[in-house]
């Protein structure tokens, strides 16, 4: 999971606002005569979206007529390579961020696993992808508002297990954010020899101000970090391929020939558990996947992000293969395990730059978060006593950052294999499984009754009434 960009999102039930569309935004897509409203009423922090028919008798599906003018048939256009490039890139960049660049998930899940650890990041990326294809269309084809609605129609008749999903959501953002400051201490230590515990409290400290006082400037900027880390990062995993005096095809060679085929169920099931934390980005994608107006536009932006997010993860695997020797034998090098390698290389400003990208990228990480957060429980009854909302803020920010401080005192690595671990047991279970089967056989029958083949027919028109009058609940009939 990235630590290098936000993952609670700023949005309604978990949506970030960034990735709705807005009123004023070009709708190519779309089809003839529908209209997205995004209500953005003064005073509010969070946006709806909704679809209806601009008149019933334009509810014809992709492909079908429209009986007022029955000569005339409707079509959703094919959808743009840019367009499901765009889409694809979100899951991308929520992937491959500041945690990706440590090195340390990699290390955890794939490189002890040799030429099948290789394998089994491939696997983790499908899986990963197609678990986001059947949410976007399960999402899309119904016009749903929401995560919560999202998993209610998933698990419909049982509605009420949605809350699954609530609870492994916050405890793997409360993980990332203890990942976040873990990861910037390690940092510290490694770079000035800053004590790992006093660096926990100092980063703790700098990411609460920030939240308070600096929260709008980190998160403007938190895309610029998140790309400058990820370039520098990749640059260090091609550089080290080569510089390595293990030829990755000698090391893959004689792992083969060691192991054999002993770690292949290892490698399929941290396939399974490292889609499975990497699920949390789920709400994210959902929101920035409205654009998708068809199935077949869902399954090109996960093919292409598929794309993306293996070559990535494998080239990280195979620059740790090559160097596994190096980095284990330092004390604390497994923690960050690219920073050592780039030590080791001896490339001083590539390291300072990777230095610096991945400090601001882990901080930015944490603010963002940590604001999402609070924007999101700050209104809990609990708090509503507090009539000054920046005091309301500063309370809720302090108890967040307390409670992830004590989680990163465990340690980077231990955060990475047991919290990430475990929670991604639990995504196995509530979402990953559950759309790959479920999922993809309500999506289907759904598309068939409905005539949506070739696309998806979504539309409202722009009247704040219209909002005020749409039931919040899902209705019977997408479920």
């Amino acid at each position: 999971m990235q630590t290098g960009a936000p993952v609670i999102v700023q949005g309604y039930d978990g949506i970030p606002s960034e990735c709705v569309p807005g009123s004023g935004a070009k709708k190519s897509g779309t089809a003839e005569g529908f209209r997205p409203f995004v209500s953005s009423a003064r005073g509010q922090e969070r946006r709806r979206v909704f679809f209806f028919p601009a008149k019933p008798s334009d509810y014809a599906f992709a492909g079908g007529t429209n009986h007022e003018n029955p000569d005339k048939t409707r079509t959703i256009p094919k959808t743009p390579f840019f367009a499901a490039f765009s889409v694809g890139a979100v899951l991308f960049s929520a992937h491959a961020g500041g945690g990706f660049a440590t090195g340390n998930q990699a290390n955890t899940y794939y490189v002890g696993l040799g030429w099948a650890g290789i394998v089994s990041a491939i696997v983790a990326m499908l899986l990963l992808t197609l678990t986001m294809r059947e949410a976007m269309i399960m999402y899309n084809s119904r016009g749903l508002t929401s995560y919560k609605q999202l998993f209610e129609t998933l698990y419909h008749p049982f509605d009420k297990i949605e809350w699954l999903f609530e609870f492994f959501f916050y405890i793997m953002v409360l993980m990332a954010v203890a990942a976040a400051i873990s990861g910037a201490a390690s940092e510290l230590r490694s770079y000035f020899g800053v004590n790992y515990y006093l660096g926990v409290v100092a980063v703790g400290c700098l990411v609460l101000l920030l939240t308070i006082f600096g929260a709008g400037i980190v998160r403007a900027a938190s895309t610029y970090m998140g790309i400058a880390i990820l370039v520098t990062a990749i640059t260090i995993y091609a550089i080290g391929i080569f510089k390595s005096e293990s030829p990755l095809f000698t090391v893959l060679s004689a792992d083969f020939q060691t192991t054999g085929s002993a770690n292949v169920p290892k490698a399929v099931f941290n396939a399974f558990t490292y889609a499975g934390f990497q699920c949390v980005t789920l709400p994210t994608m959902i929101a920035c996947g409205t654009t998708m107006r068809s199935k077949q536009g869902c399954a090109k932006a996960m093919w292409i992000s598929f794309a993306m997010n293996a070559v990535a993860l494998v080239l990280s695997v195979f620059m740790l293969i090559c160097w596994r020797g190096v980095y284990t034998a330092v004390d604390g090098g497994t923690t960050i395990p690219t920073l050592t390698v780039c030590n080791a290389m001896s490339i001083r400003a590539l390291t300072a730059v990777y230095g610096v990208c991945l400090m601001l990228c882990l901080i930015s990480t944490g603010v963002t978060t940590i604001f999402g957060f609070v924007a999101r429980f700050e209104k809990l009854p609990m708090f509503r006593s507090i009539q000054s909302a920046p005091v309301r803020s500063a309370i809720v920010s302090a108890f967040i950052i307390i409670l992830s401080m004590s989680i990163s005192m465990a340690g980077l690595t231990n955060i990475i294999k047991y919290g990430y671990g475990y929670c991604g047991y639990l995504g196995i279970a509530v979402v990953v499984v559950p759309f790959l089967t479920v999922g993809v056989y309500k999506n289907r029958k759904y598309i068939r009754e409905h005539g949506l083949a070739q696309g998806f027919a979504a539309a409202q028109p722009e009247t704040e009434a219209t909002e005020a009058a749409a039931p919040a609940a899902v209705p019977a009939a997408a479920k």
